[in-house]
């Protein structure tokens, strides 16, 4: 059984810097000759002549047609941001005491920041990043107040008391296990911290110290239940897919494989394993606006819990995904939700997600849509892969 400990971390400060042909006149059509067939050839040249200024317009600027295309979500607006393409979009937040102030991570050690409501993005740079020659992905950021969190792999952790002026880097102990993929601020000094092998670490002290909130990893959990019943548990050796919090500190995870699910809630010493209902393996799971669960399956189908709470009875919703796999779904309120997904695949519901329509323009928009974040009910994001970003028009 592979144990999990409470390691103790000192900080070494480290700050984050802002850092057409013509003819001649021998050449012309002589009208003189066979009128008839010059008659016709003249009319049919005229006729063709008066077209082009109507065509033109779609013939020879086909990059103001693309924008036109793009113009034209109807809830969405896309924002151009001065990072390399291949950039995949992980998260973003906002410094609650600043609306307007905020910051955007991803792959190859990509900070972003804005402090105009996320219109415009600047770059920001982490030297002692670039002097250890490592190329970061930045996976979770997350505020409370003033204090912020980063999380990144290879192990990278970023403390902030300061509104994202200053960052510190807090040292992690080599004994963690896993990659973090998950950070939640909680407090003052305080924090909550997930790996993708299932550790959960909680820190009120800066990050100085950290307590396990599991007494095991996952894989231990689930080998040392072999007859739970959960299929594909036995000597699992893998890792979270995804991870998601509810607003009151539940979470729900999917395994590496989507072949089952994992729950786990304040105060249980162990993550709970749940087998699928569905016959597709899981893509994406995470919480609804009234509590309950939803639940995307590779291929993109999508599902709903009966009722609120944690559940393994799930019913399918009808979506017009044309068959590209649904990747997030974001609540904006307890009835409005939007999905993203493969192919600039943008779904809305605003019955709790109950029924779908699809936002045809945006499949306009040639990138894979990754996740959905909502702010709060008048800003949101939807993050991608190279470095599309969508900002909520309302």
């Amino acid at each position: 059984m592979a144990s999990l400990t409470s390691p103790t971390f000192t900080t070494n400060t480290r700050c984050l810097q802002r850092p057409q042909n013509s003819h001649s006149p021998s050449q012309q059509p002589r009208l003189s000759q066979r009128p008839e067939l010059n008659r016709r050839h003249f009319i049919s040249q005229t006729a063709s002549l008066s077209s082009l200024p109507l065509l033109s317009p779609l013939i020879l600027n086909p990059q103001q047609a693309n924008a036109s295309a793009e113009d034209s979500l109807s809830e969405w607006e896309r924002v151009y941001l001065p990072i390399d393409p291949g950039v995949v979009l992980l998260d973003i937040a906002f410094v609650p005491d600043d609306t307007n102030h905020g910051f955007l991570l991803g792959t190859r050690q990509t900070i972003m920041e804005t402090k105009d409501a996320g219109n415009t993005w600047v770059q920001r740079s982490i030297p002692s990043a670039e002097d250890e020659d490592f190329n970061y992905r930045f996976n979770s950021i997350s505020f409370k107040g003033k204090e912020g969190w980063i999380v990144g792999k290879p192990a990278i952790l970023l403390y902030t008391a300061d509104s994202g002026e200053t960052w510190e880097r807090i040292p992690l102990s080599a004994q963690l296990p896993g990659d973090m993929v998950y950070i939640k601020a909680t407090g003052e000094k305080s924090a909550e911290m997930v790996t993708d092998e299932g550790a959960i670490y909680i820190t009120s002290n800066r990050g100085y110290n950290w307590r396990a909130a599991v007494q095991e990893s996952v894989s231990a959990t689930l080998n040392r239940t072999v007859s739970s019943g959960i299929s594909g548990a036995s000597y699992y050796t893998g890792t979270f897919n995804t991870v998601n919090r509810s607003p009151n500190g539940n979470y729900v995870a999917v395994s590496s494989r989507g072949n089952f699910y994992l729950t786990w809630e304040p105060g249980q010493a162990f993550w709970q394993p749940h087998n699928r209902a569905i016959a597709r393996r899981i893509q994406n799971m995470g919480w609804r606006g009234d509590g309950g669960l939803w639940l995307l399956v590779r291929g993109g189908g999508l599902y709903l819990s009966k009722g609120t709470g944690i559940s393994e009875e799930f019913e399918e919703i009808p979506v017009q995904s044309r068959g590209f796999g649904i990747l997030d779904v974001g609540y904006r309120s307890k009835e409005e939700a939007w999905a993203a997904g493969g192919s600039g695949i943008l779904l809305r519901t605003t019955n709790g997600g109950k029924t779908w329509t699809r936002d045809k323009a945006a499949d306009n928009i040639a990138a894979n849509l990754y996740s959905v974040k909502f702010i709060d009910d008048k800003k949101g994001f939807v993050l991608g892969n190279d470095g599309v970003l969508l900002r909520y028009l309302g």
